[in-house]
């Protein structure tokens, strides 16, 4: 090992070296090729080229081969002045941000300034850019570009979005160039090259999703809403051949969607050389549901050597959570932040062709400044973006929302869809102002009469409570009851107990149980409701979407109008009666979510919708409904919070808008690992050792594999069962519960077991 030479990282397994050169030219091609998606390869190479020229200075250097003559650690030498001082002088500061962050996290322009003036004033930070660019130029004199990279047209025309375009195209490089330093690192580390995926023929996959679609509808039984289905499907098939924008797919419950989607998704990515579908819901329920549909559609057969075409990422561990810590003691709060550090390693970046994730996720990554979340923003360039039940969006943050949608549509090749039964007027809001927007399906007035399937009756009154409705619910062989929380689920299943006729299945699902236990239930639903037999259901409404089950008579607790027809859509789905019956009640000691947004959706509800009023799903009421919604609420969705988000991107204060974009704001809820069955402990508690041993570091599979055995409880339940021993941190936020699980219930708040009751 030569002294002259210059090194980005220590030695691999196999005892070689990384070469700072081959380190800064390898990262430069990825993200090149990256940014050459959206027309900004050239600036996304030239700022990946940079990112660590620091490493250049000496006190780096010997910093680094004493760390490995220790055998291990950290170098603990600041290497991000330099390349930001690059970035500045041959792009612009904003885009100094991208070579700043890329470890810890983009700053805000106020301290990238005061950064830049630490490098440049002549101290010892100052001294350390000089020596460092002087050291790299020798090997890599691209570092001095001429001419200087080009930036995008758009950026300055009259007709872009300002400041918010210059925000979404910095958090696009930062991706880039992010992504391209992780898998450049891991190859060396690995001893092996870079493999990306080669791109996928998504006209083959089309080909490939209706051979199996047609398949699939042969051996499944008729339905009388066959054709209309088919007319729906057809749509979508014609209008997946237009260009590239904002496109509605507005189809009533029980209509298909989740095929038609699929269709238009993979035939209009086929048409317009798009590289990947991103489908995103807003529950982990209907992810593993939905990805298992397109798994069958998609993946290659088990016998063939072809990867896997559908990854399924909705991971509920927040990795960098802060709020759990309060209230822990000093040595909990140094272990779950020392567990972290491998579990971010676990972090994905989609370069799949199908992608099936949360809202939560997509729009929590797009509005981050960590390098763990954003890697994996590029790959919504060039992309079709479908977002199903796009009802569920938050009303305080649809600005913000609807703003960067609109960014990744305008300059970034993407084709986002609207998919929903109950579409909000998103068009009469002013983020989406002249905004072109593409029907998929003809006249959907027309398709929500031919689809009407139920009588709706109401129930209101102080006689009307939980108990009540049980009692009535109980006289009927098969019935779902919709509530709106898990502790409302968890008692009315109580009111049920006694009163259901024997041999007849009394079923729970809430998030407190675990998604395999969640599955299992759903299976047993279905089975039941295909046989013919017996099945009383109480839910919260992470059934009302994206879950095909078919009720004769349903129950739902009064909530927005939007879910009073997604429960409705659970009843008579397949048409088999003249008439199904939807009961809506409001029972009076029931309880709902708090949120402003939810309450100023149900007030617009009871002026629209009830005794006397509209139905639920009449399209002429649902269109007055969302702009009394909004008006409704103290701040509404064009001002409050989403505009103070909107002036924090045009600021480029990253930091605050991650801190500020929450989308989960009321009974905020904690990832819980549950052992419930005997077999399953070996590997649940194998996978949980891989994610504490910082010297294993695991890839994403390993936190997959806990999905299935996940939980959520409430924040403060999650706290207070730290405190009482009840549950121990694994890593981020994640928790192993320790407590007791009902066999229906699953973690029932009110279940009497003394290893469960605590004082909250």
């Amino acid at each position: 090992m030569s002294d002259r030479e210059l090194f980005a990282h220590s030695r691999s397994s196999a005892g070689v070296w990384h070469l700072l050169e081959e380190h800064l030219r390898g990262s430069a091609s990825l993200a090149r090729r990256f940014g050459e998606v959206f027309g900004c390869g050239e600036l996304a190479g030239y700022l990946a080229l940079i990112h660590d020229v620091g490493k250049g200075a000496c006190v780096w250097q010997d910093r680094l081969r004493a760390v490995d003559r220790d055998g291990g650690g950290r170098v603990g030498v600041g290497h991000k002045h330099a390349g930001t001082f690059l970035a500045e002088k041959y792009t612009r500061l904003p885009f100094g941000a991208v070579v700043f962050g890329h470890h810890g996290g983009m700053p805000d322009m106020e301290r990238l300034k005061d950064e830049l003036v630490r490098a440049m004033a002549g101290g010892e930070e100052a001294q350390r850019v000089v020596e460092a660019i002087r050291a790299v130029e020798a090997v890599v004199p691209e570092i001095h570009p001429d001419p200087r990279p080009a930036l995008p047209g758009w950026l300055g025309a009259p007709s872009g979005q300002g400041r918010l375009g210059l925000d979404l195209l910095v958090r696009m490089l930062f991706s880039c160039v992010v992504d391209a330093d992780f898998l450049d690192t891991a190859a060396h580390f690995d001893g092996a090259a870079v493999r990306l995926r080669e791109p996928v023929e998504m006209a083959a996959l089309a080909e490939r999703y209706e051979s199996r679609r047609a398949k699939l509808l042969a051996v499944r039984g008729p339905s009388p809403v066959d054709a209309i289905r088919e007319r729906v499907y057809e749509q979508a098939c014609v209008a997946a051949s237009g260009e590239p924008g904002m496109y509605v797919l507005h189809v009533p419950t029980g209509g298909a969607k989740t095929m038609a989607a699929g269709a238009f998704a993979l035939r209009h990515a086929a048409a317009n050389g798009m590289r990947r579908v991103v489908l995103a819901v807003p529950f982990i329920s209907i992810t593993e549901q939905n990805a298992a549909v397109y798994r069958d559609l998609l993946d290659p057969d088990a016998s063939s050597n072809e990867e896997a075409v559908v990854l399924e990422h909705h991971s509920a561990v927040d990795l960098d959570s802060e709020d759990l810590l309060k209230g822990l003691t000093q040595e909990q709060r140094d272990e779950l932040k020392a567990r972290a550090h491998t579990a971010r390693l676990a972090a994905e970046n989609w370069d799949a062709p199908f992608v099936v994730t949360t809202t939560v996720r997509l729009f929590e990554s797009l509005f981050s400044h960590k390098p763990s979340q954003m890697r994996r923003l590029h790959r919504l360039a060039g992309s079709v973006i479908v977002l199903d039940e796009v009802q569920a969006l938050p009303d305080r943050l649809l600005i913000p929302i609807l703003s960067v949608l609109r960014g990744l549509v305008d300059h970034f090749g993407a084709t986002v869809v609207l998919a929903s039964a109950t579409q909000p007027s998103f068009w009469r809001l002013p983020a989406w102002e002249g905004l072109e927007r593409r029907a998929i399906v003809d006249d959907p007035a027309q398709l929500f009469e031919e689809l009407r399937r139920v009588d709706y009756e109401w129930r209101f009154g102080e006689e009307v409570t939980l108990e009540a409705i049980a009692a009535e619910a109980a006289a009927y062989e098969q019935v779902l009851t919709v509530v709106n929380t898990t502790t409302d689920a968890a008692r009315f299943h109580r009111h049920l107990e006694g009163r259901v006729a024997r041999g007849a299945d009394m079923l729970h699902l809430s998030t407190r149980m675990t998604a395999d236990h969640r599955r299992e239930v759903i299976a047993g639903i279905k089975e039941s409701l295909t046989r013919g037999w017996p099945v009383q259901v109480v839910s919260t409404s992470l059934i009302e979407a994206g879950v095909d089950l078919d009720f004769p008579r349903v129950y739902r607790a009064w909530a927005p109008a939007e879910s009073m027809q997604q429960a409705a859509g659970r009843c008579n789905r397949d048409g088999h009666r003249h008439r199904g019956t939807v009961v809506i009640f409001q029972p009076s000691d029931g309880k709902q979510p708090r949120s402003k947004a939810y309450q100023a959706a149900l007030n617009a509800s009871e002026a629209h919708f009830g005794p006397g009023r509209s139905a639920p799903d009449e399209l002429d009421a649902l269109e007055r409904y969302y702009p009394l919604r909004y008006a409704l609420q103290q701040g509404t969705p064009d001002s409050g919070l989403g505009t103070e988000i909107e002036d924090l991107r045009r600021s480029l204060k990253f930091p605050e808008v991650d801190h500020r974009f929450q989308m989960i704001e009321d009974e905020l809820s904690t990832p819980v690992v549950v052992i419930r069955r005997e077999p399953d402990r070996e590997p649940i508690e194998s996978a949980i050792a891989r994610l504490q041993d910082p010297d294993r570091p695991c890839g994403p599979e390993v936190l997959r594999s806990l999905q299935p055995h996940t939980a959520n409880l409430p924040r403060g339940e999650a706290e207070a069962a730290l405190r009482a021993g009840l549950a121990t941190p694994i890593t981020g936020d994640l928790l192993l519960w320790e407590g007791a699980y009902h066999a229906q219930r699953g973690l029932d708040p009110d279940a009497p077991e003394d290893r469960y009751a605590f004082n909250l």
